[in-house]
């Protein structure tokens, strides 16, 4: 049929559309997955997702209360408002607590922004595991420099209390 249409065609000049006939040709595809196996039952996930209690999961993990952990909200309301009432510049405590909320949500939008940027995620990855690599050599590593690290910590925590 073919070789009657482009004989036509080269006696006449003019083109033939011939309709194709479809054929069922399976195509193989590459795939890398595997295919999934059929399922056995109708209901979603019916045998598939086993519910396992956490003490049977987990044995070693296992903690019991032994007291009455309760919390007292009025207790807790009272203890608040008595420390309140102690503080001699509530100006300045709502302004501090202020200044950190704004602080912490300045920086997530930094944290946002330099996210955004395509390589600079990794390099700071980087230059964070680098400055832990240095500080474990630096203070974690020998003994003498625990100590100092330990003595270090001491003397901040007596300057922010103020006992120094």
């Amino acid at each position: 049929m073919a070789a009657a249409a482009s004989s036509f065609m080269a006696a006449t000049g003019t083109a033939v559309l011939i309709p194709r006939v479809l054929t069922a040709v399976r195509t193989t595809r590459c795939s890398a997955l595997l295919p999934l196996p059929p399922r056995v039952s109708d209901a979603p996930f019916s045998s598939s997702v086993k519910l396992i209690p956490e003490s049977r999961r987990f044995p070693l993990l296992q903690t019991k209360a032994t007291e009455d952990t309760s919390v007292d909200t009025g207790e807790l309301l009272t203890d608040l408002k008595e420390k309140w009432d102690k503080v001699e510049n509530k100006s300045t405590v709502l302004l501090y607590g202020g200044g950190a909320i704004v602080a912490v949500w300045l920086s997530s939008i930094l944290v946002g922004a330099i996210n955004s940027v395509p390589l600079l995620p990794k390099i700071m990855e980087l230059v964070g595991l680098g400055y832990t690599g240095w500080f474990v050599y630096r203070y974690l590593l020998f003994k003498s420099s625990r100590k100092e690290l330990a003595t270090d910590i001491e003397e901040l925590k007596k300057k922010i209390a103020g006992t120094e």
